[in-house]
């Protein structure tokens, strides 16, 4: 096993310190320019996690057969873990409503409202909204978050199929998929009639358990077996997702979703899963 301890906060003191405590004669080696892994017997890191937490540093012990070229499928929320913004939350600033609509995001996120009954909710307040708005939270809000781009291009280095699967909609997860190079993109549709939003979603709702099961059906359409793919999401409707994977892994995520997962990263962007999993 190895124990992989990142962040851009981390210093020379820190892995002394975790040195210490873990014991051994092994040393850290460096797998990143904020990133290194110790290899250690099976055994009680608690009191590491609590250094880590206290100092702003992400930790995760890794099995030594999860690594890069073991995984074969990566599906990936959009909002919130592979770009910093609830599209639906910017939409409705569109309107003057945001307040509103995001309240209802982070519930809906925290796992408090059921997730297709609370999308509803707030795409019927988004009816009459030009589609034109919805160019302008693309061309003026959507931004990658960091190291989207470096954890894609090393799925694409080592085979890794990827696929962006948001319960949010096609008009920004196709644009998403275009910008990182990804392979598939699942997401809802908005009903749109004479350029303007009707407050409707056409077909079935992405929601928890429609995100798990396009997991699996990508994953055994391609022949994979369960223990080669790999989950990234950071609200309650991932979790069903997050579970039917390998590893989960919860991206700067709500707590009920850190406590669920297989490792958590609050510190480090997505090019810290390369790091977890590196050679």
């Amino acid at each position: 096993m190895r124990l992989v301890v990142q962040g851009r906060a981390i210093s020379l003191s820190h892995l002394t310190h975790i040195h210490r405590i873990i014991g051994g004669h092994t040393q850290f080696i460096q797998v990143g320019e904020f990133a290194y892994y110790l290899p250690i017997q099976q055994q009680d890191t608690a009191e590491v996690a609590r250094f880590c937490a206290e100092q702003l540093l992400d930790c995760a012990v890794v099995p030594d057969q999860q690594r890069l070229n073991q995984f074969g499928l990566c599906v990936m929320d959009m909002d919130s873990t592979l770009i910093s913004i609830e599209c639906i939350d910017e939409i409705a600033d569109m309107m003057g409503i945001k307040p509103q609509i995001a309240e209802i995001t982070e519930a809906a996120m925290r796992g408090e409202l059921d997730f297709a009954a609370s999308l509803k909710k707030r795409v019927a307040l988004l009816k009459g909204l030009p589609e034109s708005a919805l160019h302008r939270v693309i061309e003026e809000r959507l931004q990658l978050n960091p190291g989207a781009q470096a954890w894609i291009t090393a799925c694409k280095a080592h085979r890794i199929s990827t696929m962006v699967v948001s319960g949010g909609f096609t008009f920004f997860a196709n644009h998403v998929k275009q910008l990182l190079g990804l392979d598939y993109a699942v997401s809802n549709t908005l009903e749109i009639v004479d350029g303007k939003l009707t407050g409707n979603i056409l077909g079935d709702i992405v929601d928890a358990q429609r995100k798990a099961d396009e997991l699996v059906k990508l994953r055994d359409q391609l022949g994979l077996k369960p223990e080669q793919t790999i989950a990234i999401g950071d609200g309650a409707n991932d979790l069903k997702m997050m579970a039917a994977a390998a590893i989960g892994i919860a991206y700067h995520a709500k707590p009920v979703v850190q406590q669920q997962a297989t490792y958590a990263l609050n510190h480090t962007g997505l090019d810290g899963v390369i790091n977890l999993l590196s050679a």
